[in-house]
């Protein structure tokens, strides 16, 4: 009996009990969007490291076995998604497990969580950031926001100003290591928020929305998650952005309209009806 009469995606991220983000946020969109969604737990917190206390379990130990199980298993993914990784050790066994389950129809998508507002997080290396950039030459489609965009391309930070240009310029540096679609997010530009979406062959796009309150962990997770279901289904990729940066935004204002703390993410349970599949 085969395992595989249903599309998959692999999604290798942490697992987080309390703090909409990582696998707590793709399960349920993956699974909303007719994909089955298989998690591969990089870590196991008891809620995100932005609350004052957090416990944490690395499962850096698990991921061979897992990869040793579902091998045996004969397990073929339409989809290998992966999120933040903790370590070197992570990184290359991201890379591995591409190398192992990747087949013709496999898309895989790599959001290099990496930093923000031009720092790096705290635990990011050197040795890091260069492992990441062998990650993201394996993938189709990478979700970096600005910050990482900078750091994979070697180009100097800044928080605002960005000519078309310049976001070009980089985007063509990480299409010829690797991906052929990239999407460079939370580029600020006034009172809208940015995204550039670079495809090769095609014209790039600059999609612009007028910002939505302040920023929330967990969304780049629920805009992640639905660019993998979306390349998965067949979705093609500038409407894929649309869709799940109109998504977010709905979300971020209805938690704002529930009174959500900022560090609980975005309550996309009481939107998730209206996300669509096609």
């Amino acid at each position: 009996m085969s395992h595989n009469t249903q599309k998959k995606i692999a999604a290798i991220n942490d697992l987080t009990g309390f703090g909409r983000c990582a696998l707590t946020v793709s399960l349920p969109i993956i699974s909303h969007m007719k994909i089955q969604c298989c998690p591969l737990p990089t870590s196991i917190l008891s809620n995100h490291t932005g609350y004052s206390h957090y416990s944490f379990f690395d499962c850096t130990g698990l991921i061979p076995d897992y990869m040793e199980n579902w091998k045996k298993l004969h397990l073929k993914f339409e989809g290998i998604m992966s999120g933040f990784l903790g370590s070197v050790d992570q990184i290359a066994m991201v890379e591995e497990f591409i190398t192992r389950f990747r087949t013709r129809r496999t898309k895989v998508i790599v959001d290099p969580i990496m930093g923000d507002h031009g720092k790096l997080y705290a635990t990011y290396t050197e040795e890091m950031c260069t492992e990441m950039r062998r990650l993201v030459s394996l993938a189709d489609i990478i979700t970096p926001n600005v910050t990482e965009c900078c750091k994979l391309t070697d180009v100097s930070y800044k928080e605002k100003g960005w000519k078309k240009k310049e976001l070009l310029s980089m985007a063509e540096k990480l299409c010829s290591i690797g991906p052929e679609k990239i999407v460079i997010t939370g580029i600020v530009q006034g009172s809208f928020i940015a995204n550039y979406v670079y495809q090769k062959d095609k014209p790039p796009r600059l999609l612009r929305t007028h910002k939505a309150g302040t920023e929330r962990f967990g969304t780049g997770d629920v805009f992640a998650a639905i660019i993998a279901a979306d390349a998965v289904n067949g979705i093609s990729f500038e409407r894929s952005v649309r869709k799940a940066s109109d998504f977010v935004k709905k979300a971020i204002l209805k938690s704002i309209e529930m009174d959500i703390p900022k560090t609980d993410g975005v309550c996309f349970e009481e939107l998730i009806h209206t996300l669509r599949v096609n």
